[in-house]
């Protein structure tokens, strides 16, 4: 392969360079302003509903969104808080860095993302948990019907990371939109991107301001600096904001070219001994990233093809490893539904794909071919 196949690249347009001019033009170079102003209802139109009203609020990462919703959560120090533990790490640092204590719950095997079962264990042997934070893994939607009402029936705030799964929808809702504060991101990887970014989304009104406050330094009414708490410099460009203006109108269309690797890796791999990363009936994912399990009869590893794919100019890359297998978090506690973890048997069976919509179908036919030939 001549030219490197990546993952997940971004993918501009002409609308992204004229909203950027726009700020250069006004001299609004500085955080915030119009671009951002414009991104947060442009964003908010798009995830609202007959049912919903979300507000949102620009951020200059997801991380930042998620830990100003674990600080609207009120986790304190000690407080422990139910996560995903199969996701990227900065799903649960904001919980540590509140001073919280994240006990990880294993996935199920029909859409890989927290496991119901496994998260009513947790509320039983941790009854105390009144934060659940849960990540939509590649961009597939959670089972959410059974992990709200657990969450209801335990009084317990949920948190979404929806870091990947933007324009995903679970029974025809937004993911992003079921959580009392929920993320999404915008980093150079995303199905949309800013170059780095995020949002914090939430119905509460008041909870947005509050958090934009805290984004903003914490700086109080005054004539002069004053300061009465600790405050955070968590503002998206206005500069950058004008970037994600111009992607989000091509969101849906980003999605359905997703949708169709998504579709041709599966045709591809027919009849082979591998599966998709699955998703249920009555959901629609965004295929952020197309990713296979390989059967247990299969002599090769993950890393083996990987590393084959790497020889040919062919990013790839394993499933995230699970946060309870991480040294940083090996004393936290796990806890799974089953005697087995599914995660650890995700971890070493699951490899993710170039997923990048440049990607042409005549190279993608190659990333099938040569993975069917290492099989």
């Amino acid at each position: 392969m001549n030219k490197r196949l990546s993952l997940s690249t971004p993918t501009m347009h002409s609308e992204e360079i004229a909203f950027v001019n726009e700020a250069f033009e006004k001299n609004w170079i500085a955080p915030l302003g119009f671009n951002c102003d414009n991104f947060e209802t442009e964003m908010s139109e798009f995830l609202s509903s007959n049912t919903k009203n979300i507000s949102c609020l620009s951020l200059n990462s997801g991380t930042s969104a998620l830990h100003l919703a674990v600080k609207l959560a009120e986790v304190k120090k000690g407080d422990i808080v139910l996560c995903s533990d199969m996701t990227f790490s900065a799903t649960v640092n904001p919980v540590v860095y509140e001073g919280g204590v994240p006990v990880f719950i294993d996935s199920e095997k029909d859409t890989w993302n927290m496991d119901p079962a496994a998260l009513e264990k947790a509320f039983q042997k941790y009854p105390q948990a009144k934060v659940v934070m849960l990540a939509h893994l590649y961009g597939t939607p959670a089972k959410m019907d059974e992990i709200i009402e657990i969450c209801n029936r335990y009084n317990a705030i949920l948190i979404e990371d929806a870091a990947e799964a933007l324009s995903a929808k679970y029974k025809a809702q937004e993911c992003g939109t079921f959580g009392k504060y929920a993320a999404i991101s915008f980093n150079g990887n995303k199905i949309i991107t800013t170059s780095g970014g995020g949002m914090l989304l939430t119905e509460d009104k008041s909870a947005r301001d509050k958090a934009f406050f805290w984004a903003t330094q914490s700086r109080e009414p005054y004539p002069w600096y004053e300061h009465k708490e600790i405050g955070y410099n968590y503002r998206m460009s206005n500069v950058v904001a004008g970037i994600g203006r111009g992607q989000l109108l091509h969101l849906e269309e980003h999605r359905g070219l997703k949708t169709d690797i998504y579709n041709r890796y599966k045709k591809g791999f027919e009849n082979c001994p591998v599966t998709m990363n699955p998703y249920l009936q009555d959901t629609v994912p965004n295929f952020w990233l197309s990713c296979i399990l390989l059967d247990k009869s299969v002599k090769i590893t993950p890393l083996e093809i990987m590393e084959k794919l790497n020889q040919e100019n062919i990013e790839s890359r394993p499933l995230w490893k699970p946060m309870h297998m991480q040294p940083v978090f090996m004393d936290n506690d796990f806890i799974t539904a089953d005697t087995t973890a599914v995660n650890e048997d995700l971890f070493t069976r699951g490899l993710c794909l170039p997923s990048d919509i440049k990607m042409t179908a005549a190279e993608q036919q190659t990333v099938i071919d040569l993975i069917k030939s290492y099989l």
